[in-house]
């Protein structure tokens, strides 16, 4: 069930540390890629990924998570198709629904956009991702075999999409 002190608007410059700090904290081998958290990193945003690409979840006037969402497609015969690129909870604000609560508001900006399809990956490890995509409409579109080797494992990773 989604929090009620959970609100979701769109990220600005200033959310910059707490987002980099999610990014280097939420992750684990399930969900994500040990090296892209290993070292020293500058910032959240970049050139492609700045803050208009991004919408937050504040909790108890604390940013929580945010989910990353862009144009899958440059190219005009790729218009309508969006592509999450990202989403992630801090550890400490986990329970409170704040996936849930991102993932619609995606939806409804996607729809906002005249969007035909939301699209998405995630490791097949990663159970409870993918019972919260399933949750929100998306089913599997694809898998890619033995697409990632963490931490000596091999691991799938599945394309999954919601048709607006």
């Amino acid at each position: 069930m989604t929090d009620n002190r959970v609100t979701i608007r769109r990220a600005v410059e200033s959310d910059e540390p707490a987002l980099l700090d999610i990014e280097l904290t939420a992750w684990d081998a399930s969900s994500g890629f040990p090296s892209m958290t290993e070292g020293e990193r500058a910032g959240f945003f970049s050139d492609r990924s700045g803050p208009d690409a991004h919408l937050v979840a504040v909790l108890d006037d604390r940013v929580v998570g945010y989910i990353r969402l862009q144009d899958k497609y440059r190219f005009r015969e790729g218009a309508g198709v969006l592509a999450v690129n990202g989403l992630a909870v801090a550890v400490d604000a986990r329970g409170h629904g704040i996936g849930s609560a991102l993932l619609t508001a995606v939806t409804e900006e996607a729809e906002r956009r005249g969007a035909r399809k939301i699209t998405l990956h995630v490791h097949s490890s990663n159970t409870v991702a993918r019972r919260l995509y399933e949750r929100h409409g998306y089913q599997v579109e694809g898998t890619h075999p033995r697409e990632f080797l963490i931490d000596g494992e091999e691991v799938d990773s599945l394309t999954l999409a919601k048709f607006l």
